[in-house]
């Protein structure tokens, strides 16, 4: 595609690149259309794979004139600005029945200037049961010109009767050198740094990019690390846990502050508020909704956070298991070599096995609005205790 820009940073997925590809070109084929392309579709794979990229190269293909990535269209569907594009992306834990209806809604228009209507949801595995039905009734009869692109993890987390209604397009884990290639050509940095970010970060290329770019932020995953594998007894390990919880606490909020502060910053332009003045009392509303916004995306911040702290610690034990097995697998945490011989020569498999296990229990449990601190302070008990009982 000579308009490739939008596909660039998907790494290591030419096989659904060339399927979206092909969709959209046929799309624009009108009657000698060959059927690679439908109404509705599923992007699958793991965290940091894509799936939202690869959605939004899809819509910008659909929203250009033959299917080709017009760089025009590629700039407002950037901004979220298409007039034929409309976007679920929740701040909230869970996605709500009434924002599926109002994207239901949106989906009825015609397009205005473009050929297609599309309308993309990010998290489609945060849909329940019941909002899912409300979406499951409009893939059912969709309107003319209009396209669906939904994005999750994998097809097991929707509706069997949503499944069945989607073509699905699923993207693979990329190869760590091939994460690194892209931090080295995108960011300018060192090779050997965005391998080890690449690394570490299981090639989850937004991750890649903060670990090998924020120093900070390879300083809290450290530092987390460390917690847990020198809690040695039951106090330490509450004491680590409130630690754990702070520390994604900061996290969060470097993530969110500069994002919070800018969204307000423009709601004021857009108000004609000049930066200091007061805000006059009919528009306070709107302020006072972007705050209540910001304050939902904070929790749902919060948890993503400790999730990736989870997600650091069982990959830590992964390489713990792989030692103590002598399953042949490269490490994920190479600097954390040492660290990973000692536990893994000190203690059995089965108590490896056991903190894996309890670090699977703790991540489900955070969706299910289990406070984080109770979370984490479970999780460190179960692992002094797992090593104690070596």
């Amino acid at each position: 595609m000579t308009g490739s820009a939008p596909f660039e940073e998907l790494v290591g997925q030419s096989r659904a690149i060339e399927t979206i590809a092909a969709a959209a070109r046929d799309a624009h084929r009108g009657a000698d259309a060959t059927g690679a392309m439908t109404h509705a579709w599923l992007i699958t794979g793991p965290p940091g794979s894509g799936r939202s990229n690869l959605a939004y190269a899809f819509a910008t293909a659909l929203l250009s004139s033959d299917g080709d990535p017009d760089p025009r269209v590629a700039a407002l569907v950037e901004a979220r600005t298409h007039p034929d594009l409309a976007v679920l992306a929740s701040e909230r834990v869970t996605i709500t029945i009434d924002e599926v209806r109002r994207l239901v809604t949106a989906a009825q228009y015609s397009p205005s200037v473009a050929h297609y209507r599309v309308l993309v949801v990010e998290d489609a595995d945060r849909m329940t049961e019941r909002t899912s039905n409300v979406l499951l009734k409009a893939l059912e009869e969709p309107p003319e010109r209009t396209v669906w692109i939904l994005c999750a993890p994998s097809e097991a987390d929707l509706l069997p009767t949503i499944r069945s209604r989607v073509r699905t397009v699923r993207l693979r884990v990329p190869d760590p050198g091939e994460v690194a290639d892209l931090l080295v050509r995108r960011d300018g940095v060192d090779r050997a740094l965005a391998l080890r970010a690449a690394e570490e970060a299981q090639s989850h290329i937004g991750m890649a990019h903060r670990l090998a770019t924020d120093e900070e932020a390879r300083h809290r995953r450290d530092e987390t690390i460390s917690l847990v594998l020198d809690a040695a007894t039951v106090p330490q390990a509450v004491r680590a846990a409130q630690r754990l919880l702070d520390i994604a606490k900061a996290d969060s909020t470097a993530l969110t502050e500069e994002r919070d502060d800018a969204e307000r910053a423009a709601t004021l332009r857009s108000m004609g508020v000049e930066p200091g003045g007061a805000v006059p009392p009919a528009l306070r509303s709107t302020l006072k909704q972007l705050e209540e916004d910001q304050k939902r995306r904070a929790t749902r911040g919060l948890r993503d956070s400790v999730d990736r702290v989870l997600v650091d610690l069982l990959s830590v034990y992964r390489d713990v298991l792989v030692r103590q097995l002598d399953g042949g697998l490269p490490p994920v945490n190479a600097a954390w070599a040492d660290r990973v011989e000692r536990l893994a020569t000190g203690t059995p498999a089965t108590a490896t096995l056991v903190v894996l296990d309890a670090i699977a229990d703790a991540r489900r449990r955070l969706p299910a609005n289990v406070t984080p601190l109770l979370t984490l302070e479970a999780l460190l008990v179960t692992t002094v205790l797992a090593r104690g009982r070596a």
